[in-house]
């Protein structure tokens, strides 16, 4: 895929949607890194199914700390792995209190050490809380580069490598919102939704859907 068809991809993209965000609820940037955790391997209607129920009174570090891992558990068990999360968020709160002044920091390598985090989770930090041009490639964004031909590669961290490079530079801090909406509304996995996709006419895929 050359660079002009590349530039008009996200051209109609920032036109269909100029504000793209996502679709984790939060209020705070504790709130976001908590539910980015929590939102590995689970939807992000079930992450804010539950986190409703505890963000109110609990969404400090302080404040899940003195909630426990076992009521967190308690809250968060209908969603996958929540035993596993909920223990890496009471890790995460104490280290944020006792390294980062109980702040979230606005650094890969900082973010990184906290339990439960990983790339993806410190590039979606990255790009929505503090506005770094990262892009977080998960199941969608992997899925959509390839298919489209975007940005070709076998592994997450090669596709996120190429995306860094080939998205044209006024458009990367929005690219990881607008890949995700479109891998998970439109360029589903089964079955993309070709006829409907605003873009099918520039994506290179072999096998459009009728």
């Amino acid at each position: 895929m050359n660079t002009a068809k590349r530039t008009e991809i996200f051209r109609r993209m920032q036109a269909a949607n100029p504000t793209p965000t996502t679709e984790l609820e939060y209020d705070t940037h504790f709130q976001l890194l908590i539910a980015v955790i929590l939102s590995a391997q689970a939807t992000d209607r079930s992450v804010n199914l539950a986190t409703r129920k505890f963000f109110p009174e609990h969404g400090t570090p302080a404040g899940l700390l003195a909630l426990g891992e076992a009521a967190l558990a308690d809250y968060i068990k209908t969603i996958g792995l929540y035993k596993t999360k909920a223990h890496n968020v009471i890790l995460t709160c104490q280290m944020l209190l006792d390294l980062h002044q109980g702040q979230v920091p606005e650094n890969r390598e900082a973010l990184e050490a906290l339990p439960g985090v990983g790339r993806k989770t410190a590039n979606v930090v990255l790009n929505t809380a503090f506005g770094h041009p990262t892009v977080a490639v998960d199941t969608h964004i992997f899925r959509v580069a390839n298919r489209t031909r975007i940005a070709t590669g076998k592994t997450v961290l090669e596709v996120e490598r190429k995306l860094n490079k080939v998205i044209p530079k006024p458009f990367l801090q929005d690219a990881h919102h607008w890949l995700i909406l479109h891998g998970r509304y439109v360029c589903v996995a089964r079955k993309p939704n070709c006829p409907q996709c605003g873009i099918a006419d520039l994506c290179e895929y072999k096998d459009k859907t009728v």
